[in-house]
């Protein structure tokens, strides 16, 4: 049974990356897009095949994940957090991650990250998403 998100307002942001990171291992692209503010932006600094620069607006965000993910034989299994950093800023939080799991047919993958959040009032309105997105593209040990 799915753990119930807490209304934006009681969210902190540690709150808003454990749902953030659920939605994730879950491929539901609702659940995530539900994390962000209507006007959100999230944002791809390394760009690679298949992935815009960037997704405006909660929306953006909920069709270009579902998009992504249907099309996608890759399957996350867990995420690994590397570090947390909090920032003198208490809306930003740094964190260095490792999403592995399988590719079908293909093996094991691992891609490295790097995500700033920016969370207001409880909800996501800012990402800038750094990931080895092409580590996707093969199997990788680690």
């Amino acid at each position: 049974m799915p753990t119930a998100v807490p209304a934006p307002s009681d969210r902190t942001p540690q709150d808003v990356l454990a749902h953030y990171r659920r939605a994730m291992l879950d491929l539901d692209a609702d659940a995530l897009a539900e994390l962000y503010a209507p006007d959100a932006v999230h944002e791809f600094p390394f760009r690679f095949p298949g992935f815009p620069e960037r997704y405006e607006g909660r929306e953006a965000v909920r069709s270009g994940y579902k998009a992504a993910w249907g099309a996608s034989p890759a399957r996350p299994a867990e995420i690994e957090e590397r570090a947390l950093h909090a920032s003198t800023d208490p809306e930003v939080l740094v964190v260095e991650q490792v999403v592995r799991g399988e590719i079908a047919g293909r093996g094991a993958f691992a891609v490295p990250g790097l995500l700033v959040l920016r969370v207001r009032d409880g909800l996501i309105v800012h990402v800038r998403d750094y990931m080895d997105g092409l580590a996707v593209s093969g199997p990788r040990n680690g």
